[in-house]
């Protein structure tokens, strides 16, 4: 029968062992993917860790190198995350786009990663405002807060391949340096949100926040934007406090914990 506890309340030690399992494995580098590597990372003794793994594997979700001992993600986790797509994400994050529009007055947008640039999935705009609609349409990722706060949090490697490329031009305000996109880019992962004045459309200002994983990787970033007039680099600070909190809600919700943890600057 179903019951209205607290799913914290209800939690069984073997099932939520095997899921910390699962995750290390899909965190873990190669060297530190086998059985003693990972039991230690997850606190348990060998012979557990283990058992566990071998449970994983024989229903898919983790895959073994039998001449290494090494542990990998297995084809039944592709088979979960292809059924929850993008509508999961849009589910948890609707209600939170609403509130974040009605604290600021502001249109209030998510958006994920994709194929040369962020694409937005979902939006919510205040119902007193006209305002253009972003759905669906893919930004470069330098011109816009959204790619800034997406860049900064993303590995050295994939910011570097971004920033050897030419950064086109869209108004005066475009940042196509590399040294000064890398500048900002250590700001705003040390402030924890990215900004943008005009740099794609010169009407249109805003702050982004990424949403991050357990292991502080951008799965999607939400922002709150609209016309310079209102959204005014006076605002930028609270307006990027209300995209962190968000964001932070979002990332602790899909991994019972954790939240936005700006670090140390990751371009060099």
């Amino acid at each position: 029968m179903e019951t209205r506890e607290p799913a914290a309340s209800v939690r069984i030690q073997s099932v939520d062992r095997a899921v910390d399992l699962l995750l290390a494995v899909a965190a873990a580098q190669p060297e530190a993917a086998t059985v003693p590597a990972l039991a230690r990372a997850c606190g348990l003794n060998r012979a557990t860790a283990w058992r566990l793994l071998k449970t994983l594997q024989v229903r898919g979700l983790v895959a073994v190198d039998g001449s290494t001992g090494r542990y990998s993600i297995g084809l039944t986790t592709m088979e979960l995350g292809n059924a929850a797509g993008p509508d999961a994400l849009i589910a948890a994050a609707r209600p939170i786009l609403e509130r974040m529009c009605e604290q600021t007055g502001e249109t209030a947008s998510l958006a994920v990663p994709g194929m040369g640039g962020l694409t937005y999935l979902d939006e919510v705009t205040p119902t007193a405002v006209l305002t253009a609609s972003w759905l669906g349409r893919s930004v470069p990722l330098h011109a816009t807060s959204t790619g800034k706060a997406l860049l900064a949090f993303l590995p050295a490697p994939q910011v570097r391949r971004v920033l050897a490329g030419p950064l086109t031009r869209f108004t005066d305000t475009t940042i196509t340096d590399a040294d000064a996109l890398a500048a900002e880019l250590t700001v705003t992962r040390d402030r924890g949100y990215g900004v943008c004045a005009g740099e794609l459309e010169s009407s249109l200002y805003g702050v982004s926040a990424p949403v991050l994983d357990r292991n502080a990787r951008p799965l999607a970033v939400l922002s709150v934007w609209g016309p310079r007039d209102r959204v005014t680099p006076e605002r930028f600070a609270e307006l990027g406090h209300v995209a962190v909190r968000a964001a932070g809600e979002i990332g602790s919700a899909r991994h019972g914990g954790g939240g936005h943890h700006p670090g140390a600057p990751i371009v060099a």
